[in-house]
């Protein structure tokens, strides 16, 4: 599913797993909105994530969860 944010942006719903889950992606945790600011590769295929607010979330290799991601123009 893709529609328009706020600021006119094209953005999508996109199911994330270690392996994919991006800089700038939105993960809604707690039903507040997260920004991922920086990723950390850990073993076994796991990432830490560090958001915008300073919280740090680990996903496993096998962990899925969905996020907002602004689409780029081509």
């Amino acid at each position: 599913m893709s529609g328009r944010a706020l600021g006119g942006a094209l953005v999508s719903n996109v199911e994330v797993t270690a392996a994919t889950v991006q800089r700038g992606d939105v993960i809604q945790l707690g039903g507040l909105p997260c920004r991922v600011a920086d990723l950390f590769q850990l073993p076994q295929g796991a990432k830490q994530l560090l958001f915008e607010t300073g919280e740090l979330l680990t996903m496993h290799a096998r962990t899925r969860l969905v996020a907002v991601r602004m689409l780029r123009r081509r």
